[in-house]
């Protein structure tokens, strides 16, 4: 859904839809092409960055507001940041803020820092790892008393295991934990955040969902989670190493912290760099009712209907970074069916109250000066 909001340069002169100049040639998706979002987190039905971006430089300039009201993993809220305008994410998935949140933070701090982030976890927990990955399963148990665990909550009824800790293997339970506990103490500020999105990213792979591909790397692969949609656990689950799963995750994040650096550069140099980041979590018609400023341009791409329960679907990385929705937010939640069977006859309504919202609404003042 594109929607824009079509004003002159004389913010008092509007025009017609009809004025709009359309897109008319076919834009070939290139889903690689950014390290800033290939590798670096998944995330469900991410769309491909530069079709995203073509809009926004297309039907907004500099310094105007961008909104994607269904922001998912942030790839219209960044590409908008990162081209100097005022880019708002809105999810009521914490995960998909979180990520959001996270790749546009990349702004800040050095890759020199990020590396000795990274160099500082490896020191911090490659003894503690040694030992769970050797430990008896007495003193594997022992271990695991010992280290902070996110609560064993309930998964959603579909779900091949019953309870959260389920999910996981006693060695990959302990290994996550001493990974989060060293990135926690990390003291650099950007850094932590840096590291801990790698942290979080290398969890799709670090549970009994993830399916390795067949005649590939024993690596190589994905987590049911994003496939079917479901917590399927794997015949027979694979348990990589802790480390090596972590490390690639986290030099991805570095790799995406230098493009992000070069693209920033760029800007400085060719009239200035203005661009602003700003994320909220709220229901489309609430956030429409706080609505003061005015909104440029609109990109997004609304939740599936009955296809993806993404709330529930985050769990695993809600509950260990300690962030689950709200029980409003899951009763809000835009979607078809999932744990709470929401009807579709109250989809069709909540979609078209949220893009009547999107019409008409207006948002908070945000200066990108």
């Amino acid at each position: 859904m594109r929607l824009r909001q079509a004003v002159s340069r004389d913010p008092l002169i509007r025009h017609s839809y009809a004025d709009i100049i359309p897109i008319t040639s076919p834009i070939r998706a290139d889903r690689q092409g950014a390290k800033r979002h290939y590798g670096v987190h998944p995330y469900f039905t991410r769309r491909p960055y530069n079709v995203v971006r073509k809009y926004v430089l297309h039907y907004s300039r500099e310094r105007d507001v961008v909104l994607d009201p269904f922001g998912g993993s942030g790839v219209t809220a960044i590409e908008a940041f990162l081209e100097n305008r005022v880019g708002i994410q809105n999810d009521i998935n914490p995960l998909a803020n979180f990520i959001a949140e996270s790749i546009a933070g990349l702004e800040h701090g050095t890759v020199p820092e990020y590396k000795e982030s990274l160099d500082f976890v490896q020191a911090h927990s490659q003894e503690p790892l040694r030992k769970v990955q050797t430990a008896s399963e007495p003193r594997l148990a022992a271990l695991q008393r010992r280290v902070k665990l996110p609560p064993d909550i309930p998964l959603p009824s579909n779900s091949d295991v019953a309870s959260f800790h389920q999910l996981f293997s006693p060695r990959q339970l302990a290994s996550l934990a001493i990974l989060k506990n060293a990135i926690d103490e990390i003291p650099s500020k950007p850094g932590r955040t840096a590291m801990l999105l790698a942290w979080s990213a290398s969890l799709a792979k670090l549970n009994k969902t993830f399916l390795s591909a067949e005649g590939r790397a024993e690596s190589r692969g994905g987590s049911s989670i994003f496939s079917i949609y479901r917590y399927k656990v794997a015949r027979k689950p694979i348990e990589l190493s802790p480390w090596d799963t972590f490390e690639e995750r986290a030099r991805n994040v570095i790799a995406a912290k230098s493009e992000v650096d070069k693209h920033i550069e760029i800007k400085r140099k060719t009239g200035g760099w203005f661009g602003r980041f700003d994320c909220r979590a709220r229901d489309v018609e609430e956030l429409a009712d706080e609505w003061s400023g005015s909104v440029d341009y609109i990109f997004t791409d609304p939740p599936y209907g009955g296809h993806i329960s993404y709330l529930d679907l985050s769990t695993l990385w809600n509950s260990w970074l300690g962030i689950m929705p709200s029980s409003q937010a899951r009763k809000s939640e835009l979607i078809v069916g999932g744990e709470l069977d929401l009807p579709e006859n109250l989809y069709i309504i909540r979609l078209g109250e949220a893009i009547r919202a999107c019409l008409h609404g207006r948002l908070p003042s945000t200066s990108s000066g």
